[in-house]
């Protein structure tokens, strides 16, 4: 009979390796390739999570394995082989970039920090990419869910596989996260930048739609904040764009299966839009920090086939914040306020603060002496 350690075996110490604080960046997921067998794997793992599909097993788990991961694999692999950037997935290139803009960013601010990125389904895993963590010396690591508006199927969905984690780990680092920064200054005006400028090269559209990820209207009713959170987004990037209620509207998008999701819907109002005479939108969507699948397909191609099937003629999606530096300054900052109280510097480890002790000694005994 053969048992398995309930723990992790810890990496190996290293004496004189000073302890470090690390950032680690969290996005949803991609597949690894769009093929229909990796969107198979990658949509198991999405679909299983308790998060994101809160029906009860015995009756959810027959109808994942028995239809959806028989049918929707090769129709989601073809949307994702439209938008296949040549460095692969867009949601994973754009994330590698946020993550070493971010690390240059702080380090040019003075801090001394180990900065990575995973992903909550597909690789990066979020355990590998602690245990790198760990292996290279960080005590203390923050979490940082790339979601501005806080969801349950989202945000928290992350820490609990930071959590399972932290069960299967002997030695637990401290631990932080960010849950959620919707009414962000810095994030509201990167947004705000995005519009203006796409403004200033296409000139200004008769209606703004600000499209988020749509949830089932059921968790609303049992508390995730979620909704409430969208809207505030949309009223605060709208305030600062000077936008009078009938200027722009909050929509969302991605509905699953037949049950009442939160509305309105993105693409039924695009299609109401042009139908009613609007000529132009300009379409963004704020709960993406990053261009993936949901928006360079889902909306910058089938919302643009919906608005102009129904007699629109200008359709304008603008891009997420990517690689943008404003943005990058703005987690800069929301990175450090979450990290405060923490050594992050190079003058404050161990070895660097028992140095500085003894020259403070030396400087009171010269003193003294004199």
């Amino acid at each position: 009979m053969s048992f398995l350690a309930p723990f992790s075996i810890e990496p190996g110490f290293k004496h004189g390796q000073p302890p470090r604080t690390a950032v680690l960046l969290v996005n949803l997921g991609t597949p690894e390739a769009p093929t229909a067998s990796a969107l198979r794997r990658y949509l198991a793992q999405f679909l299983s999570d308790r998060r994101v599909v809160e029906i009860p097993r015995l009756l959810w788990l027959p109808i994942l394995h028995g239809i959806i991961l028989r049918v929707r694999p090769a129709k989601s692999a073809a949307k994702y082989a439209s938008v296949w950037m040549p460095q692969g997935s867009p949601l994973r290139v754009w994330t590698e970039k946020q993550t070493t803009l971010l690390q240059g960013f702080l380090g040019e601010k003075g801090h001394r920090l180990l900065v990575k990125h995973a992903m909550r389904y597909g690789q990066p895993s979020i355990a590998s990419q602690l245990d790198a963590l760990k292996a290279e010396g960080a005590t203390r690591i923050l979490i940082v869910p790339l979601y501005p508006q806080y969801c349950a199927a989202t945000t928290a969905s992350v820490m609990d596989d930071v959590f399972a984690w932290g069960q299967r780990t002997r030695k637990l680092p401290e631990l932080r996260n960010i849950g959620h920064f919707h009414n962000d200054s810095g994030y509201i005006e990167a947004l705000t930048s995005c519009v203006r400028e796409h403004w200033g090269r296409n000139g200004r559209s008769g209606k703004l739609v600000m499209s988020f990820h749509g949830m089932p209207q059921r968790t609303l009713l049992q508390g995730d904040p979620y909704h409430c959170e969208c809207l505030a987004t949309g009223r605060l990037l709208a305030e600062r764009l000077g936008l009078k209620p009938d200027d722009y509207v909050v929509t969302f998008q991605s509905r699953f299966g037949k049950a009442k999701w939160l509305e309105p819907y993105t693409e039924p109002t695009l299609r109401a839009l042009a139908k009613a005479g609007t000529k132009r939108v300009d379409v963004i969507c704020p709960g993406f920090v990053a261009d993936c699948i949901e928006t360079l397909e889902e909306i910058a191609i089938e919302g643009k086939q919906a608005f102009l099937g129904d007699g629109g003629q200008e359709f304008h999606y603008i891009p997420c914040l990517n690689e943008r530096l404003d943005w990058i300054r703005a987690l800069t900052a929301l990175v450090e306020q979450h990290l405060q109280g923490w050594p992050t510097r190079a003058d404050q480890t161990p070895a660097a603060v028992t140095q500085l002790d003894a020259q403070r000694r030396r400087a009171l005994d010269a003193g003294a002496a004199q």
